[in-house]
């Protein structure tokens, strides 16, 4: 296990040998690596002003350590904020496995893993994300104290993404209240990308609301399993692309990073863009661009954390009526983001950002005040 401290920041291209990627504002990265069950690992600590670090762990075959390290370093960050904002005591991290989790998952990698966890002795909880699930995690758990987002048989949430979803769906609310006036989707046209863990269930909640859904995946499995359930649901011929630039009213991204870019942001006719995905955004620059051209961004970090709000209310004991409630109040956060936004000048991205320093802050610097131990 090697940890990589203060390391200056270049403007790196993140992925590229020759443009290595460096950690800025973190405070810890952990590469962690064990040769005999195959784990590469790496645990990025954004902060821990407000308590621990809280984060998914994402399997994943990535391409190059490089686009790995991007990759964690720019989730960890992010989870920092929408900690922050969801009203944890919880600060932000994340942890990636690098490797093919169809092919390169076992329990000796999961302990293995476990193990790196807790070594770092209660400083990150680690959870499921992309490529890991409950059930992972009892394995992890095995070897590790600081686990959540467990299985219901070993006392624990099962599933996040249920309120993952349902905090989207709150933030979509707060931007049809924002935009159109009324808190309701009904009626109008809502494109899903990715129907996989989140987008499945942010489109039972759009189709019970009343909305018109247009969706896509690049799994077909996943498709058939939502036209199973909603018959009148409507699919992109063209994939993400025909999706983007379909006469929608709503894009919701539910799929990997990075969907909004340069090139896609002109192609949009959606006025409102709110999904599920993390890092939508391909750069910082992206949310005002959208900003121009009069589409509301309702930014990922706050509307998709009803699964951090769920796996955290485990960690005292899981209610899903408690940690429901508080994933409600993602309507408020968003719908106070769009004010902020609005009366300051500035994209919600912005807004979102000043809100979450500002309690990183305030609360993170009571720390400062010594409590005997």
């Amino acid at each position: 296990m090697t940890d990589v401290f203060g390391l200056s920041h270049k403007d790196p291209s993140p992925g590229s040998d020759a443009n290595p990627v460096h950690p800025v504002g973190h405070e810890q990265v952990v590469f962690c690596s064990d040769e005999r069950s195959g784990l590469y690992a790496i645990i990025a600590i954004y902060s821990t002003a407000l308590g621990p670090g809280l984060g998914g762990t994402r399997f994943y075959p990535y391409e190059s350590e490089q686009a790995a390290l991007a990759d964690v370093l720019n989730l960890s960050r992010a989870m920092a904020y929408k900690n922050a904002l969801a009203g944890l005591d919880h600060g932000g991290a994340k942890a990636v496995i690098i490797g093919d989790p169809a092919t390169g998952k076992s329990e000796a990698l999961l302990r293995a893993y476990g193990r790196f966890v807790q070594s770092l002795g209660g400083r990150y909880y680690t959870a499921c994300d992309v490529g890991t699930y409950s059930e992972d995690m009892d394995v992890v758990a095995r070897e590790c104290s600081y686990v959540t987002g467990r299985t219901l048989a070993h006392g624990g949430a099962g599933d996040s993404s249920i309120l993952t979803a349902f905090g989207v769906f709150q933030g979509m609310r707060a931007a049809a209240q924002h935009l159109y006036g009324i808190p309701s989707l009904s009626g109008r046209r809502v494109g899903v990308e990715g129907v996989g863990k989140v987008g499945h269930r942010l489109v039972d909640h759009l189709v019970e609301d009343g909305a018109r859904v247009l969706i896509c995946d690049v799994d077909e499995r996943a498709v058939e399993g939502v036209l199973r359930r909603h018959p009148g649901v409507e699919v992109a011929a063209g994939g993400a692309a025909a999706l983007k630039s379909a006469d929608i009213d709503v894009y919701a991204p539910c799929a990997l990073g990075g969907a909004l870019d340069d090139a896609t942001v002109p192609q949009l006719k959606a006025k409102i863009v709110c999904g599920g995905a993390n890092n939508q955004l391909a750069h910082s620059g992206v949310d005002k661009q959208l900003a121009e051209r009069g589409v509301l961004y309702a930014p990922d970090y706050v509307v998709n954390s009803g699964g951090v709000i769920q796996v955290a209310d485990e960690i005292e004991g899981f209610d899903m009526a408690r940690a429901r409630a508080r994933a409600e109040r993602i309507f408020d956060t968003t719908l106070k983001i769009f004010q902020m936004a609005d009366e300051e000048g500035v994209p919600p991205g912005a807004a979102a950002d000043r809100l979450a320093e500002r309690r990183m802050s305030e609360v993170g610097r009571l720390r400062g005040i010594w409590l005997r131990r």
